[in-house]
């Protein structure tokens, strides 16, 4: 046992760590500037939390586990580093906590928490109890975290400041691979260098699952092959084109009366795969690829594909992904994490595929300056499947505040109602006025904007 000290503890990153020890029996403190929903979680799951950084939270830490967005000169690293105890970064942590486990995980630029997810509730509902860390809480099991007895741990590898360099995988899986976080890569090749030395971090006897549709994700294959290890790809039908002798493929999709898609599986990995039938309840064809994942997944492991298809269409997905919040008066309010062009085109489809006939709003809320000036074109592009688009003033984040406004991107944009409205609270009066019985509002936000979701059906039980 041993107590360990979280600086930063209310983010998603850091909150799992803390939940899976507290599980595992140590001491968990933490500080962070607020009390998020991650802090309140673990809060009431043992841990002592402050607000605020002062040198006398970390009295008594064995260790110190800092978040990447916390500096050097944070008081409490300072304190850590005068009394010699050690801080540690999440990657150098992360894989201490994999050690002895068979570790499966799961990168790529967009899709990694809802597969990941994915993986953890099948291995959870086939009674092999795994271990297991996930960027957003899982809405089945109402966690982010688990600390399991059996000997899987699944883990999101988040490739931001190079987190999932410090992993021990003997099963990687890349969703896709596309030019994101421009303020810790400025170039897609030092993203791609970084997926490159994540595939290294496989064992010899290690398999690289990628998804055969992702032209970024199957450039890996080359790199793994060359080292000798194991590859298989995934993808819908009539997408593939893979240079990998082993694939797993979705075929027959058609939407389901649940929201989402069911589809036929067909696999050279076994014959069971090639039997199975999902149903799923969670929206959008990227959804059947992260399914497919997961199923490559439980082959892999030689456990039961027909149970995981059973799961599978239990499976309701994380928080803010899709995340239906409420509805009043016949409006259905959404809020999804989706703060890339492609995960707003795939969050859009996958809202327009389920309701067809409904009006769809989209409230996006810029996140960075940095990714938002690097993508900008990519932006003004991402919004064809909204019939109403609203953008708020960027989210900064970690970054200083810039001149630069997110008004120049809805000037830029091909849409026909595209409007931009500075703040939250604006926004959210403007809806209020606005939606109709019917609409579908979508909340697309990696910061803050998800209050604008509460406050519009607040507002809407008012009218």
């Amino acid at each position: 046992m041993a107590n360990v000290h979280f600086i930063g503890i209310g983010g998603s990153g850091l909150s799992a760590i803390a939940r899976l020890l507290l599980e595992s029996g140590d001491t968990v403190t933490g500080s962070d500037r607020e009390l998020s929903s991650f802090a309140d979680d673990v809060q009431k799951a043992g841990a002592t939390v402050f607000i605020g950084h002062h040198p006398r939270n970390i009295t008594g830490a064995d260790w110190v586990v800092r978040s990447s967005a916390i500096p050097d000169d944070n008081p409490e690293v300072v304190a850590a580093l005068a009394a010699n105890i050690p801080v540690y970064k999440r990657a150098d942590f992360l894989g201490q906590l994999m050690t002895d486990k068979t570790g499966i995980a799961v990168a790529g630029t967009h899709g990694k928490t809802t597969t990941t997810a994915m993986i953890a509730w099948v291995l959870t509902k086939l009674n092999r109890d795994p271990s297991f860390i996930i960027g957003s809480t899982m809405s089945n099991l109402g966690v982010n975290a688990r600390a399991g007895k059996g000997n899987t741990f699944v883990i999101e590898a988040d490739e931001y400041d190079r987190m999932f360099l410090g992993l021990k995988p003997r099963i990687a899986i890349v969703t896709n691979l596309e030019h994101d976080h421009p303020d810790c890569y400025p170039t897609f090749e030092d993203m791609y260098a970084a997926f490159e030395s994540f595939v290294d971090l496989l064992p010899a006897d290690g398999t690289l699952i990628v998804c055969a549709d992702d032209r970024g994700a199957t450039s890996l294959i080359n790199r793994a092959h060359k080292a000798g290890k194991a590859v298989v790809g995934y993808a819908v039908q009539g997408e593939m084109t893979i240079n990998s002798p082993n694939w797993i493929q979705a075929r027959a999709l058609k939407p389901n009366s649940l929201g989402g898609y069911s589809f036929e599986v067909a696999s050279n990995l076994s014959g069971n795969l090639s039997s199975a039938k999902v149903d799923l309840q969670v929206p959008g064809i990227h959804n059947v690829r992260n399914a497919l994942a997961a199923l490559a997944v439980v082959d892999l492991l030689g456990l039961s594909t027909k149970k995981t298809a059973k799961a599978l269409t239990k499976f309701s997905g994380t928080g803010r992904r899709f995340e239906i919040r409420g509805e009043v008066d016949g409006v259905t309010v959404i809020d999804d994490y989706a703060h890339h062009p492609t995960e707003i085109m795939a969050t859009l489809s996958a809202a327009r595929a389920r309701y067809p006939k409904r009006r769809v709003w989209a409230v996006w809320q810029p996140h960075t300056y940095s990714r938002t000036q690097a993508l900008f074109t990519e932006f003004s592009r991402a919004f064809k499947d909204a019939d109403e688009v609203i953008v708020s003033e960027v989210y900064a984040s970690r970054e200083p505040k810039q001149d630069f406004t997110s008004a120049e991107i809805v000037s830029a944009m091909p849409h026909a109602s595209a409007r931009y409205i500075a703040t939250l609270k604006e926004i959210s009066n403007h809806l209020i006025e606005q939606l109709q019985p019917g609409d579908i509002l979508l909340v697309l936000s990696a910061g803050d904007a998800n209050q604008v979701s509460t406050d519009v059906l607040a507002g809407l039980r008012e009218r």
